[in-house]
């Protein structure tokens, strides 16, 4: 059994990406301030903080940013956000707010001139490659600072090949406590990192209630840089900091 993780050591954009903590989903602030809305983005840049968002690919090759690819939770409607054009999903409205759900366009306005952001691909259904694709033909023109992260290796595969000089990064968690989260035969793989060959990333972002995992705590040793999702506590925030993880944060005010 393979035991050396792949990453990749010293990748000179991480020195600035260090300096900022990010709001997950935005700084959002529930239920005025919806979670990955154009309000949320703005008041993490109005604090000082990153960004860590999502992108999702519509049925009309348009990027959007969401979490789920069910619309249900953060909408009220039914369907999945891969099966609509972009048209069809502005008629919607986040968490019963006037938020809309935002373009990549509008939220790479927000930062460009501001803060870093952590851009998580969100793939369905075997579309790793044209979601990565659409993601860095957009960021080619894009000015500011981010990197580029997700639980799919393969799409972290796809960033590597298509644009080996962007900061990249892969997304695990305990997938054993939840096998169901993870597509079907990978639980084990994606928690022990497994397919880091196919990403070779230069951080590994992980749950910090799992930071203990052996496969993380190796990565670590080895030079990749942690990253730890999702701090919830100021004693979390300072644990992770400690231990040298950029942290993703929600619920709370690091600065309050």
């Amino acid at each position: 059994m393979r035991e050396t993780f792949t990453g990749r050591t010293g990748h000179p954009g991480l020195e600035l990406l260090r300096k900022y903590r990010y709001a997950h989903r935005g700084f959002h602030d529930k239920p005025q301030v919806p979670e990955n809305s154009l309000a949320a983005f703005r008041r993490a840049v109005e604090h000082g903080f990153g960004a860590e968002l999502d992108i999702h690919l519509t049925k009309d090759g348009k990027l959007v940013v969401f979490h789920d690819s069910k619309l249900a939770r953060c909408t009220g409607a039914e369907g999945i956000l891969e099966d609509k054009t972009l048209a069809e999903l502005r008629e919607l409205r986040l968490e019963g707010t006037d938020e809309l759900i935002p373009t990549f366009d509008e939220v790479l306005d927000v930062f460009e001139n501001a803060t870093p952001l952590i851009i998580e691909l969100k793939t369905y259904a075997g579309n790793h490659e044209a979601l990565a694709k659409a993601a860095v033909e957009r960021l080619d023109r894009y000015k500011g600072k981010y990197c580029i992260e997700s639980f799919d290796p393969r799409a972290i595969g796809d960033i590597r090949k298509l644009r080996p000089d962007i900061v990249r990064g892969q997304l695990s968690t305990n997938f054993r406590q939840d096998p169901d989260e993870a597509p079907k035969g990978t639980a084990g793989l994606l928690t022990d990192l497994k397919m880091d060959f196919i990403s070779k990333p230069d951080f590994v972002a992980y749950n910090f209630n799992y930071r203990d995992q052996p496969a993380f705590v190796k990565a670590v040793a080895r030079g990749i840089q942690g990253v730890a999702w999702t701090i919830r506590t100021r004693e979390d925030l300072k644990a992770a900091e400690d231990l040298g993880y950029i942290p993703i944060f929600e619920q709370f005010d690091p600065d309050a």
